[in-house]
């Protein structure tokens, strides 16, 4: 029994061990062979990199299916490509020129349709004030095109000798029989034959263009600090201008020159007690104004009426509610107004806005909105983003000018402000508000080129206006090869 147990066992160990040496062997073959595999697949590899060929790509990992892939349409993608869109370079100077050309194609539209019943009740061809508008538009497209080929230090030069030129015909206005009255205010000048400038809306561009260059100079020296350099002699040049403008009775273009003023005061940093000081006392002066005058008190009566009043002071204000409110959505149809058969006054210049309501309904208006929104973001954003403070104080004036114009011209159409007599920018007929607000904006999309991002976008694509962004090389297609030597093929 013992010597049976005792085989047993040695069978047992036997069989024990060639197992065990068995799962060995196999356990070192499959390691040797991954370690061989390995090291082949490096070796190969290195080989294949040696011989200009790259190595196997991995696995690419499994596609997201329909239900994972983030969808691109929904309102957060479009938020995203509206953002990025915002963000281009190129945005600021795209809403300026795209806008500013759209305002005054649409106010050439307007101007025909809104002036044909008044040319011919004063005995005047249809296209008359069209044609003159037209040729105002003109100028001005060449006076754009030179504020916006011109460079910073240009626009610099042209501050004071425009600034003194200004300043000399406004004073020739207030000459008797060399100034010409219109609607009680004497601040237009004859220039021959049916042509007559207004001198005081260059005033605008004037003070402009002075004033930025002034501010710029003293912040290089470091003097803005001070109040007196901060108000001298802005202030009293500003003062100046706006009392010759008064002398002529025209309290609409001094309540512009007085936003132009202080815009230009907030961009320079003034304090605010100082800044409080300035804008209380140009409200009292305003309401002394105001108050000596029944043609003023009148109008300021006006606001918000809903009937033309005793004497009809209002007939103007109400006439142009009613054109708005007979618009509809999208109108009457293009030159079906009824207000401007010699129911609404002015319905070419101050109450444009109230005939394309009713022409062209909510829609057209909220389109001129719109356009004046976009052309206000876009100088605000120019302003932000310079380096210039010249750039700066000018492209923050432009946009301060022509935002608060519109919105007085707008704001009294709806009857929410007084009537002031100011045009609607780039939209109402007059040449002499053209003219000046077209170089105003052309300097407007000179300074939105001269960005740096912008100059790097617009390096790549053919010049626009034909000037050539300053330190920016043109990149081309064409390859350059170098000039072989005669004999080689």
């Amino acid at each position: 029994m013992t010597a049976r147990s005792a085989k047993t066992g040695r069978a047992g160990g036997n069989k024990a061990a060639r197992e065990g040496g068995n799962k060995a062997a196999r356990g070192g073959g499959n390691q040797a062979a991954r370690a061989g595999g390995s090291q082949a697949a490096r070796s190969g590899g290195n080989k294949a990199a040696r011989a200009g060929r790259a190595p196997a790509r991995p696995p690419r990992p499994p596609r997201r299916t329909a239900g994972t892939r983030p969808a691109r349409g929904g309102p957060r993608g479009l938020h995203s490509r509206l953002r990025r869109a915002w963000d281009r370079p190129l945005t600021a100077y795209y809403l300026i020129l795209g806008g500013s050309l759209l305002i005054t194609v649409l106010g050439l539209v307007m101007v025909y349709s809104a002036s044909q019943i008044k040319a011919l009740q004063s005995g005047l061809a249809p296209t008359y004030f069209f044609r003159k508008q037209l040729l105002a538009a003109v100028l001005g497209g060449g006076l754009l095109l030179f504020a916006a080929r011109g460079s910073v230090r240009v626009h610099r030069t042209l501050a004071y000798p425009l600034l003194a030129v200004t300043v000399f015909l406004m004073v020739l206005v207030q000459i008797p029989d060399v100034g010409v009255a219109v609607n009680g205010n004497q601040n237009w000048l004859s220039i021959g034959g049916p042509f007559q400038m207004q001198p005081s809306e260059f005033g605008k561009l004037a003070l402009v263009l002075w004033a930025a260059d002034l501010l710029a100079r003293k912040h290089d020296k470091k003097l803005l600090g001070q109040w007196k350099h901060l108000l001298v002699p802005l202030v009293p040049v500003a003062f100046l201008l706006l009392g010759l403008i008064m002398l002529g009775g025209d309290m609409g273009t001094a309540i512009i020159l007085a936003a132009i003023l202080f815009g230009l005061l907030w961009l320079a940093g003034a304090p605010t007690r100082l800044f409080v000081g300035v804008l209380g006392s140009a409200a009292v002066i305003g309401a002394l104004l105001i108050g000596t005058s029944a043609n003023r008190m009148s109008r300021l009566a006006c606001i918000g009426a809903t009937d033309p009043g005793t004497g009809d002071q209002c007939w103007q204000a109400v006439h142009g509610i009613y054109a708005l409110a007979s618009g509809g959505f999208f109108g009457s149809g293009l030159g079906a107004s009824m207000e401007k058969w010699g129911e609404l006054p002015e319905p070419h210049t101050d109450f444009i806005f109230a005939i394309t309501g009713e022409e062209l309904g909510l829609a057209g208006t909220l389109s001129v909105l719109a356009l004046f929104a976009a052309l206000g973001y876009a100088g605000i954003r120019v302003a932000g983003r310079t380096e210039d403070l010249f750039v700066r104080y000018a492209a923050g004036g432009v946009t301060t000018w022509i935002t608060a114009q519109a919105v007085i011209n707008i704001g009294a159409v709806l009857g929410l402000l007084p009537i002031a007599g100011v045009p609607l920018p780039l939209f109402s007929y007059g040449g002499s508000a053209l003219l000046p607000t077209m170089f105003a904006v052309g300097l407007l999309i000179a300074f939105a080129r001269d960005e740096p991002a912008a100059r790097a976008a617009l390096a790549m694509r053919q010049p626009v206006f034909g000037r050539k962004p300053a330190g920016v090389r043109w990149k081309t297609m064409r390859r350059r090869v170098k000039k072989r030597p005669s004999g080689e093929r």
